[in-house]
């Protein structure tokens, strides 16, 4: 989609149909299980960790769809729309987004490779691994719960159509 479409109005925006998934996603990233029982910290950071968390497992999922696989790159581009919003919300200038956004896209790029070979090698030891390393947590951090509910999110998504996944029915 050109720039002169999206300003004109005249074509669909291709991202429309992954919102559902991304706002359900986003409802995900905020159970407060994750940070109540889990351990995750309930701050910003610890925040940021549970949405690209989810995301990761989320993209895993799309990642085994030939229906979907290209898709995950229009579910990235409504992470980075969100996040740039939030950080220009929080007060950060548009000299050092660009900056902020590099270090935001490399902790998913980062997750989604530990997540993708834990999950993939079905090793609950290394994803509770992976989770330990790059999670902000509280004073009372349980990789292992942690791990365990990503992993049955990750055993949930699998069980769910493209279509319910794009509409964001998963994990009810």
């Amino acid at each position: 989609m050109s720039f002169l479409s999206r300003l004109l109005g005249t074509q669909a925006d291709p991202r429309d149909e992954l919102r559902p998934l991304w706002f359900r996603i986003i409802e995900l990233s905020r159970l407060p299980e994750y940070y109540a029982k889990c351990g995750v910290a309930d701050t910003v950071d610890g925040r940021f960790d549970m949405v690209v968390n989810v995301l990761a497992i989320a993209m895993l999922r799309m990642e085994q769809s030939s229906g979907l696989n290209r898709k995950s790159a229009l579910l990235t581009e409504l992470f980075v729309e969100d996040m740039d919003g939030q950080l220009r919300e929080s007060g950060i200038g548009d000299v050092v987004v660009g900056k902020h956004m590099g270090r935001l896209m490399g902790a998913l790029g980062g997750r989604l490779a530990a997540l993708r070979s834990a999950i993939a090698d079905s090793d609950m030891e290394k994803l509770e691994g992976a989770l330990d390393r790059n999670v902000h947590w509280s004073d009372a951090p349980d990789p292992n719960s942690l791990a365990v509910k990503l992993r049955a999110l990750y055993e949930d998504l699998a069980t769910r159509s493209d279509d319910d996944l794009l509409a964001g029915r998963i994990a009810q």
